[in-house]
């Protein structure tokens, strides 16, 4: 089964969605379910994890709703709010559910460099553990101080680094990206999503060659067995078309061997989500 471990839906609204800049124009409207199954149909795509785009609990409601007329997304990556002194009960509340497969916070976008770290974050993290819940980190490379120190606290902890942590690429910088991820790969509960590089490139001029640094980085620091495709659907489209995405992990993940080559595209992520 192949897996895309990254995607989103959403009801565009100029508001909720003001992170859509002039730039993004392409994606300033809805993309549901039926916008997604024809281009994973077309890219030979089993399933896909959907990931929160909004940090709110009416979020997670919203993607429940969705998987009940869609079999052909396989988990949930949703919001809750870790620093609340609710967190155990909205945690149990959820493991009803088992097409909840874990949570997210966008850390990229908080302006405290340490929010991972601060002690009410910390506590409510503590607690997904329990209930077999993953968890996805979100940001960018000045933060990844935080996120080795932050998945240390937790070895038991299953987290995976979203877009390879979002390096500089369209300014070419990787040197302090590089190093920071080496060593939070030395983390074996931490895996990598291969996804987001386009969209941290130039959105019309990028190319593989200015990629290949960053795959390069994160397949030999993470392994085969560590790593997973993601699409980034539809945040991809301002920068080029799911079939481009594809082809780039496709060409990143050549000299696999056949069996490395199924963990990635889906091996992986049926175990990481217990799909």
């Amino acid at each position: 089964m192949v897996i895309d471990t990254h995607q989103h839906f959403w009801l565009y609204d100029q508001t909720r969605h003001d992170w859509i800049d002039d730039d993004m124009k392409r994606i300033r409207k809805n993309f549901l379910p039926e916008d997604l199954k024809p281009v994973l149909d077309k890219n030979k795509i089993d399933g896909c994890i959907a990931v929160q785009a909004d940090q709110t609990e009416a979020e997670n409601e919203f993607l429940l709703g969705l998987t009940k007329k869609n079999d052909f997304i396989k988990g949930i990556i949703g919001w809750g709010d870790f620093r609340s002194e609710e967190i155990e009960q909205k945690l149990g509340y959820y493991s009803e559910m088992e097409i909840i497969k874990g949570f997210r916070h966008i850390v990229q976008g908080e302006p405290d460099h340490n929010f991972l770290l601060r002690p009410d974050f910390l506590n409510g993290i503590s607690k997904l553990e329990k209930y077999g819940f993953v968890y996805e980190i979100l940001v960018f490379p000045h933060q990844l101080g935080a996120v080795l120190e932050f998945v240390k606290r937790f070895p038991n902890q299953k987290f995976v680094i979203d877009h390879i942590a979002k390096p500089y690429i369209k300014d070419g910088f990787s040197e302090g990206w590089k190093v920071m991820m080496k060593e939070i790969a030395k983390c074996k509960n931490v895996y990598c999503k291969v996804s987001g590089m386009i969209t941290e490139a130039d959105y019309r001029t990028w190319n593989y060659d200015q990629l290949k640094p960053y795959i390069e980085a994160v397949l030999e620091y993470f392994g085969p067995e560590r790593l997973m495709f993601g699409s980034d659907w539809p945040v991809c489209l301002v920068a080029g078309e799911y079939e481009q995405v594809r082809e780039i992990a496709e060409k990143a993940v050549s000299q696999f061997s056949p069996s490395e080559q199924k963990a990635f595209w889906g091996q992986n992520a049926i175990e990481f989500y217990k799909l």
